[in-house]
């Protein structure tokens, strides 16, 4: 939509607009974070660019945007947000933000996972040296379940490393399988990668039915979202030595004290830091900046969510 006058869009940014480069002069910015405090310009809001949080506090403003036009995430996922934005309200998610920075993570808790890194930091606090023999990476099969942009930059990091990568997708397309498909497959995975958004269709998708299809000794990844699996699952499996697992995310963040995931043999675990990284603001800032410009000028937006995933 043409703008009518300069400064007549309010735009709400979680950081300082020249962090942006070159932000259209015809709208009008406030650094804002409504978890903390929300300013009476809440009422003239059209483009809310929502602080980077994982929690449900970033939609407790949405019902009190009456101008409000436009969402922008931070993040890929929008399972936190998405039921709370208004009708006629467009969403739109930091597809291509958190690519470079999870594939990176996702790396780095395959190869730790595989080649025992966790215990030879724990063997090093002891001063104890303990060589052993691990599984290596290379000529192994590596199953992709969420092949998107995410999984295309996991893809391009481990091609490098002589793997077979198997892609799963919701739909079938060339190359790609489809969901349908994923039953079969398991069984011939030597690792599983989780990086599907959280949908009711792939909330615990990840169940002891699908574990038990698992290939002995293969190591499940999730960097997608907690819910994905099924903890009492997991760990089950985890005790009874069928599966190993190397996680980002999990069904209650921060991690209690007493989640049996803790001490669950097999499993290395990291705080939901798949996007927290060096690579993430330029990028953030770099979308942010296009969408301002589409907006401003009445084009079309990225990330548009229209679908399930």
């Amino acid at each position: 939509m043409p703008e009518e006058f300069p400064g007549e869009r309010l735009v709400w940014l979680p950081f300082e607009p020249a962090e942006l480069g070159d932000p259209p002069a015809t709208l009008r910015y406030e650094v804002v974070d409504p978890t903390v405090d929300v300013p009476s310009s809440v009422d003239d809001v059209r483009f809310y660019v929502a602080p980077y949080q994982m929690g449900p506090a970033v939609g407790d403003v949405l019902a009190r945007m009456p101008r409000l036009e436009v969402v922008q995430l931070l993040s890929a996922g929008v399972d936190h947000v998405r039921s709370r934005v208004p009708e006629g309200v467009t969403l739109c998610n930091g597809r291509g933000i958190h690519d470079a920075s999870t594939a990176e993570l996702t790396l780095a808790l395959v190869l730790a996972s595989l080649r025992g890194i966790p215990d030879f930091v724990r063997a090093q606090d002891r001063r104890a040296w303990e060589p052993r023999w691990r599984p290596a990476l290379a000529d192994r099969t590596v199953l992709i379940v969420g092949y998107g942009a995410v999984g295309e930059a996991i893809e391009a990091r481990l091609r490098p490393f002589e793997v077979e990568v198997v892609r799963v997708a919701r739909s079938p397309k060339e190359g790609v399988h489809g969901i349908e498909e994923l039953p079969a497959l398991l069984p011939g995975a030597d690792v599983v990668v989780l990086v599907v958004p959280l949908t009711d269709e792939t909330r615990g998708l990840v169940d002891a039915a699908f574990l038990d299809r698992m290939k002995e000794g293969a190591l499940l990844v999730n960097v997608a979202r907690g819910a994905v699996v099924v903890t009492r699952d997991l760990v089950a499996a985890l005790h009874a030595g069928r599966v190993r697992a190397a996680i980002d995310v999990a069904d209650t963040e921060p991690l209690p004290a007493d989640s049996p995931l803790w001490d669950a043999p097999g499993l290395l675990v990291s705080p939901h830091v798949g996007g927290a990284s060096s690579a993430m603001w330029p990028r953030a800032h770099r979308l942010v900046c296009d969408q301002l410009h589409r907006y401003a000028a009445g084009q079309p937006l990225h990330n548009v969510m229209t679908g399930a995933y």
